[in-house]
């Protein structure tokens, strides 16, 4: 199985995911664009020593990141009918690779951030949502179209957390769920899981 990484659509879509590091449930919008705006500060200052060192990337994708995905919930959303037939060892084994592979797709997309302008959009929610949807859109270049982003967050007792990135109208969970039932058609769970521990470690096929 050869997932896909177009980097155009991941530098756009992907850069602004860390944006979700600050705890609390007032204004998830604000949340976005004040920690957003602090991240790819950081990013930007310190493009020379990335550069120099691409892994200095990690701690900075590892601190921001894992804390506010659900991961759980996004491997069982792009596993689909398949997780109800996983063991438990192979559910966990699933959400550890999964996150692996954002992770390290997320952290590619955030070094090839070149400073990329960010529109966010109005929000319509009420205080009570569990369930929202943040819109923005990033202008790629200055003879491209802008690419709309809406992230997903639902509400976790005192956070949101991010269960969804719907890029140019296309999920990112549901694209990955298309590939994962083929892949487990083809040689099950473990399969999966294989194929999924070989990508994150560079032995693609």
């Amino acid at each position: 199985m050869r997932i896909p990484i177009e980097m155009p659509w991941l530098v756009a879509g992907l850069l602004l995911l860390s944006a979700f590091a600050v705890a609390g449930v007032e204004d998830p919008q604000q949340m976005v664009r004040e920690t957003g705006d602090k991240i790819l500060s950081e990013v930007t200052a310190r493009k020379a020593d990335l550069e120099a060192d691409p892994t200095l990337i990690y701690p900075l994708v590892e601190g921001t990141v894992l804390p506010h995905f659900d991961f759980r919930q996004m491997s069982q959303s792009a596993l689909g009918r398949f997780w109800r037939d996983a063991t438990d060892a192979q559910k966990e084994a699933v959400t550890n690779e999964f996150r692996e592979l954002l992770v390290r797709t997320y952290a590619t997309a955030l070094l090839g951030y070149t400073g990329q302008q960010i529109q966010y959009l109005p929000v319509k929610y009420r205080p009570d949502d569990s369930d929202v949807m943040i819109p923005t859109r990033i202008a790629a270049s200055s003879s491209a179209p802008s690419i709309p982003i809406n992230y997903r967050l639902r509400r976790d007792e005192s956070k949101w957390m991010v269960y969804d990135v719907v890029i140019d109208g296309v999920s990112l969970i549901t694209n990955y769920r298309s590939q994962f039932a083929a892949q487990v058609r083809r040689s099950g769970i473990d399969g999966l899981i294989s194929v999924l521990a070989k990508m994150n470690r560079g032995i693609d096929r």
